[in-house]
């Protein structure tokens, strides 16, 4: 027993043990301290590591362009750029949601709508990305929240700048207007020059110059402590602004002739025949670009797309229309051209017209007709029954060829989005659209500008301006010039002549204008009332388009019918005569007659523009001095 029990307690033998587990402890926490160690150095002498904990403190931030602004020809500011508050909220900060958007309201106007926006935004962005909840803060509303900001956590108030139109809808169909980026767009922009940026052009000259008046982002490196506050700018470079765009629009015409069409659905444009500078383009009724800026309510947007007036439609470039009778100048020189009438060769016209074999009478809009009729005095009279025999005679085929020569059927080029062709049917048309023949009557009632032509307002007057340059096509254009915000350098867009289109015979020009100028200054002109007592000469062709269909063997009777059925009244013209300044069409839908109603709208333009503002501008100049 008792040599089993000091075998058991043998302490030398303990002791040993004991002692060689403590060195190979401490070997291995001696190996552990320099593979520490050397992790460590290995930490902060890498260039991988010191990349990353540089990535981790240094940040890049954009700096998003100053959008370029937009002025008339006189210099009016037409698009601009202001300081806008916008109340923001991070919602990993705020702690109970509901109760801080209560008492935020108490202080803060905020709408249904506004409340609307916020939570779909909730919905789509990360918890510790900021979320606009108000936008446009007026600047009682910045003072108020100002005092009480200690009360709201996570709330904040940001300025930026944003878009503004100064003159409200005048001309908001040319200028267009901007709006947030949505999620198709950001699928098609290039996002790192959209980084920092909240708005894009949606139509218009917005649209369509948005690579100009965007500019270029820039950026800046800083470094951020642990709070991502900035400590100090490492690096910078400077976005370049967007170009300020200078057009040819005339904006004292603009909203004179925007005045004379008051509520009615219409469209006006004029051009400067020399240089295809558009001086107008009117559409009405219109609508304020700034409601869409920062995002329009759902209420007032149904009620801008549901309206039967359709006010967000530009009808100067979208709207397509039968042109009528303001086409027959045009059908004519297609005559000459091809040898199938001269300029004194004469049609009786009876009241009617038929094509042989056929029992359908073709009416002319003077029952009891006009007797024989030449070129000059059938447009001068407006006789149908002349230009469907000329038509009959052209065939569709070579009327279908020089009229889209002349540029019917085609799209103008001019500088905003969203221009529609017209149409300018053809045989071959017809059978790949509608899968049917094409029939001779069809091509009567193209002679007269009904049937299945389609013409936008835009290109009527292009194709009148090309008239009275005697052929010589120059694209319309809106923008006269781009300037360089930093250097103020002025870049010319020069004009653009497409093409000549040259007859046969130059005289051939002269005649149609002959009988555009009896139009108005001739005894029996249809619109010889606008032209009593007129200090300058000029030239125009009335137009009358059916919206409805009448029978064979009835009379047209306006007082019968809703106004939205009446016929569309057109009228094109230029001035003066020997050295055209002004181009121009008009179209008042449902107004009735050319020659009462678009033909006296088309006078006080040209008035206005040739006489008045002269006037205006010397009496400003006067009061200046």
């Amino acid at each position: 027993m008792l040599l089993t029990q000091s075998i058991l307690k043998d302490a030398n033998r303990e002791h040993k043990i004991f002692q060689n587990r403590v060195i190979i402890a401490m070997l291995m926490i001696l190996l552990l301290f320099f593979v520490i160690a050397g992790h460590l150095f290995n930490l902060q002498t890498d260039p991988k590591y010191e990349a990353g904990s540089n990535k981790n403190r240094i940040k890049i931030l954009p700096l998003p362009p100053t959008r370029g602004l937009i002025y008339d020809r006189n210099g009016v500011l037409l698009a601009d750029n202001r300081v806008s508050y916008s109340l923001e909220l991070i919602p990993e900060k705020v702690k109970n949601l509901d109760l801080m958007l209560h008492e935020l309201s108490k202080i803060i106007v905020i709408e249904e709508a506004d409340l609307a926006r916020f939570k779909k935004k909730l919905k789509q962005v990360r918890g510790f990305k900021s979320i606009p909840l108000r936008y446009r803060l007026t600047e009682d509303e910045v003072a108020r929240f100002s005092v009480q900001r200690h009360r709201f956590k996570g709330i904040d108030i940001s300025s930026n700048l944003s878009r503004y139109y100064p003159l409200g809808a005048t001309a908001v169909h040319t200028i267009g207007y901007v709006a947030r980026i949505n999620e198709m767009e950001m699928k098609r922009i290039d996002k790192a020059e959209y980084r920092g940026s909240k708005y894009i052009g949606k139509i218009g000259l917005e649209k369509y110059y948005e690579k100009d008046l965007h500019g270029k982002t820039g950026f800046q490196q800083v470094e951020i402590n642990v709070r991502g506050r900035v400590i100090r700018i490492l690096e910078r470079t400077a976005p370049i602004p967007g170009k300020n765009l200078h057009l040819n629009i005339d904006i004292y015409l603009q909203q004179y002739i925007e005045r004379l069409l008051a509520k009615e659905r219409a469209a006006v444009v004029a051009i400067e025949p020399d240089t295809g500078g558009v001086l107008a383009i009117v559409s009405t009724p219109n609508y304020d670009p700034n409601l869409f800026v920062d995002g329009i309510d759902t209420k007032t947007y149904s009620g801008l797309r549901d309206s039967l007036d359709r006010p967000l439609i530009n009808r100067a470039i979208r709207g397509q229309y039968p042109p009528g009778s303001t086409i027959k100048a045009f059908v004519g020189l297609a005559g000459l051209e091809y040898g199938v009438r001269t300029a004194q060769s004469h049609t009786w016209c009876g009241g009617w017209y038929n094509i042989k074999g056929k029992k359908h009478r073709y009416r002319d809009w003077k029952r009891s007709g006009h007797g024989s009729m030449n070129f000059l005095h059938a447009l001068e009279q407006s006789c149908d029954v002349y230009f469907y025999a000329l038509a009959y005679d052209l065939g569709i085929d070579r009327l279908h060829t020089f009229m889209k020569r002349l540029g019917f059927g085609k799209k103008t080029g001019i500088d905003i989005s969203g221009e529609k062709s017209g149409l300018m049917p053809s045989k071959e048309w017809k059978r790949r659209v509608r899968g049917t023949f094409w029939y001779p009557g069809e091509t009567l009632i193209t002679g007269i500008g009904q049937g299945f032509m389609l013409t936008t307002p835009l290109q009527l007057a292009a194709v009148t301006a090309t008239l009275s340059n005697r052929g010589k096509l120059k694209q319309p254009r809106v923008v006269f010039a781009m300037e360089d915000a930093r250097l103020h350098e002025m870049i010319v867009v020069p004009p653009i002549q497409q093409r000549t289109i040259t007859l046969k015979r130059k005289h051939y020009w002269q005649s149609a204008i002959n009988g555009m100028k009896a139009v108005v200054h001739g005894k029996k002109g249809t619109a010889r009332k606008i032209a009593k007592d007129s200090p300058y000469r000029f030239v125009g062709k009335t137009g009358t388009a059916q919206v409805v269909a009448i029978k064979q063997n009835e009379r047209y009777d306006a007082e019968k019918l809703i106004k939205r059925h009446h016929d569309h009244a057109l009228f094109v013209a230029f001035a003066p005569l020997n050295k055209p300044r002004i181009a121009l069409s008009v179209i008042v839908e449902n107004g009735g007659s050319g020659s009462k109603t678009a033909a006296p709208i088309a006078k006080k333009v040209m008035d206005y523009y040739l006489i008045d503002r002269i006037r205006l501008y010397k009496k400003t100049e006067t009061e200046t001095k």
